[in-house]
């Protein structure tokens, strides 16, 4: 399988993705791909429909899981795969970020109504039918009563992080993120480091951080880097005995642009990354 191609990040309904895990893992057979993660944000609940959907298709799939971090000034984003999705440690603290986050959505439909947006958490919530109520759900109903023209312009002006009903998340520190993944036996990987906006010479300091708190990998194959941030965070990987790793971010909807398994286009992720991450999964195993 080594000139074959894979995507190890993706999201879906059960974040804040607009298809359901057996969708996307169609679309991913569809595009080519061979093996896929579906890594959903701070949530498992989709594995168990993408695995079954796999097997049909034919595809190999890694349970994975997208954790957000606590960093100023804002979020690092932990992936994890090959994890136990019934750990115990796992959902455990994953049910407490839930909590955390149930109490948060209500806040931001108040915030809302105080900028004299008409949208109440019901009409949210309506929106999401059996999905994860998550900001995108609000950014529908904004887009959908004309207060926003894009999902992004809804971002932009009310949702992100520092906009008008923008409302604080719970959050682990990395350190904590990297050992749950570990203590439900995954290989924790550094999502888009583009994203932190660090120098070369900061980005070599952090990951170099990181891997004295066990991070197992480097997401430099990534929709968004261009080829000297592929190079150059794969270059810092190999300085500090990192993984390389790639996915697309595939959103759906939500993130229009971007292409399961081909990205923006000129994503190719090789199987032969895969192995590797599946070679420290075992060795992990293999000492606990």
């Amino acid at each position: 399988m080594s000139d074959h191609i894979i995507d190890l990040h993706s999201h879906t309904t059960y974040s804040d993705g607009s298809s359901s895990p057996h969708e996307l893992v169609m679309l991913a057979a569809e595009a080519g791909a061979c093996a896929l993660a579906i890594t959903d944000h701070d949530t498992v609940a989709g594995l168990a429909e993408g695995r079954a959907a796999a097997r049909t298709a034919g595809v190999e799939f890694i349970d994975g899981i997208e954790i957000s971090a606590e960093y100023s000034p804002g979020t690092m984003h932990i992936l994890g795969y090959y994890i136990d999705a019934e750990s115990e440690a796992l959902l455990s603290t994953l049910e407490e970020l839930r909590d955390a986050r149930d109490n948060r959505n209500p806040k931001i439909a108040s915030r809302l109504q105080a900028l004299g947006i008409d949208i109440s958490y019901d009409e949210v919530q309506a929106l999401a039918g059996n999905e994860v109520v998550g900001r995108p759900h609000f950014a529908r109903a904004l887009l959908e009563k004309g207060y926003v023209e894009s999902i992004q312009d809804a971002f932009n002006r009310f949702l992100g992080k520092g906009a008008a009903a923008y409302e604080e998340k719970k959050r682990l520190s990395p350190d904590e993120s990297i050992e749950l993944i570990h203590r439900a036996g995954g290989v924790a990987v550094l999502a888009h480091p583009y994203q932190l906006k660090l120098s070369a010479a900061d980005t070599d300091a952090m990951l170099g951080t990181l891997a004295g708190m066990g991070l197992d990998g480097v997401e430099a194959i990534y929709s968004r880097h261009s080829r000297a941030d592929r190079d150059l965070y794969s270059e810092v990987a190999a300085r500090h005995g990192l993984l390389v790793t790639g996915g697309s971010d595939y959103h759906g909807t939500y993130k229009p642009d971007i292409s399961i398994v081909t990205g923006l286009g000129d994503l190719r992720v090789p199987y032969t990354l895969l192995e590797e991450v599946r070679k420290r999964a075992r060795s992990a195993t293999d000492r606990g």
